[in-house]
């Protein structure tokens, strides 16, 4: 009997040695983001188990980890440029821990230190790219197509793919327009509410989780599209075309914020750390079609992947682009107008 309960009691004892031991980071990220493999592989050399759970929009994000009040549930968040910020100011976020990170210093200085997150106290950049117009060439003659103005041509009516994002949306109302899209002045947002309300019957389709697929599955020709999306679009689909709109492209950074409530902070940073390495960097830019601020990245990059102006434009293809920045209260006023959007009011 008092092996049986020796057994017994190493048995529990055991069993919660496993539990205790086993870590499980949660990650919060944009719908095809992060290549598998790369989850996979930070799993087998730390024991650390990812959850990945994806959002189709920063606003979707930010009322999870806020007005739902349920940051806890998430270790790692990747918000766009702006939401940084926001974030930031609302106290929403952990520091960073940089002792803990080893690879920092790989970031191309061009993309830390910025406006969203002095001294990068709170993120780490993951990702940037830009958002541009996509147009199904075996349909529409690419040539024809230079700018966000051209989607009003009565010709594309019914045809149109825009994002399901109202600062990328209201941008393309707000640069064709003149104005700049990070403007918040409620007049000048007021009306590129009614130039876009003129572009809305010509819409198709809104789509901001998987924006290839309208264009892959026939039902676009031509609209919005990030450019990483678009490099994935033409492994099943070589007519689609990339095209930098002469108002100037949408350009963002997405990055890695620690929610406050995080349950697992030292989790974050591993992953974080693992996502710094050159490797894992071009590994991730070259599955999933987006530009890597990782300098060392580059260099090991195929040659075709680093020359694809989609992914990495040139100076060039970057005139007039607009870095998306935290607009305040003027939110509110963008919000309104989407609503009326989108509701055709």
């Amino acid at each position: 009997m008092k092996k049986v309960a020796l057994a017994a009691m190493l048995a529990v004892a055991m069993s919660g040695c496993s539990k205790q031991e086993e870590q499980v980071l949660n990650l919060y990220n944009w719908s095809e983001y992060m290549p598998q493999e790369v989850l996979e592989q930070f799993t087998e050399e730390t024991g650390i188990k990812v959850i990945y759970t994806t959002y189709d929009s920063n606003e979707a994000m930010y009322a999870r980890l806020k007005l739902l009040d349920e940051s806890s549930q998430y270790d790692l968040a990747v918000p766009s440029t702006y939401y940084v910020n926001k974030m930031r100011n609302e106290g929403l976020l952990a520091p960073i821990d940089y002792s803990q990170l080893a690879g920092f210093d790989n970031i191309d200085p061009t993309l830390v230190n910025l406006e969203i997150d002095p001294g990068n106290q709170y993120s780490v950049p993951y990702l940037w790219g830009t958002t541009g117009l996509a147009v199904n060439a075996a349909v529409i003659d690419p040539a024809q197509v230079t700018s966000w103005a051209d989607l009003w041509n009565e010709e594309y009516q019914g045809r149109i793919m825009m994002m399901n994002d109202v600062r990328e949306v209201f941008h393309v109302g707000l640069r064709v327009l003149g104005y700049s899209a990070n403007t918040t002045n409620p007049e000048e947002i007021e009306a590129a509410y009614n130039k876009l309300a003129e572009l809305m019957p010509g819409v198709r389709t809104f789509n901001s989780d998987a924006p290839r697929m309208p264009y892959l599955e026939g039902e676009t020709d031509i609209g919005m599209i990030w450019n990483g999306e678009a490099v994935m679009a033409l492994e099943d689909m070589d007519s689609l075309t990339y095209i930098y709109p002469k108002e100037g492209a949408v350009v963002w950074l997405d990055s890695f914020v620690i929610p406050k409530n995080a349950k697992n902070i030292e989790a974050a940073h591993k992953f974080i750390d693992f996502m710094l390495r050159p490797r894992v960097a071009a590994m991730i830019s070259t599955e999933i079609g987006y530009a890597t601020p990782n300098l060392p990245a580059r260099e090991l990059l195929d040659p075709e992947v680093a020359s694809d102006r989609t992914v990495y434009p040139t100076a060039e293809d970057m005139i007039n682009a607009e870095v998306q920045e935290d607009v305040g209260e003027a939110l509110l006023v963008y919000e309104k107008f989407w609503e009326m959007l989108k509701a055709g009011s």
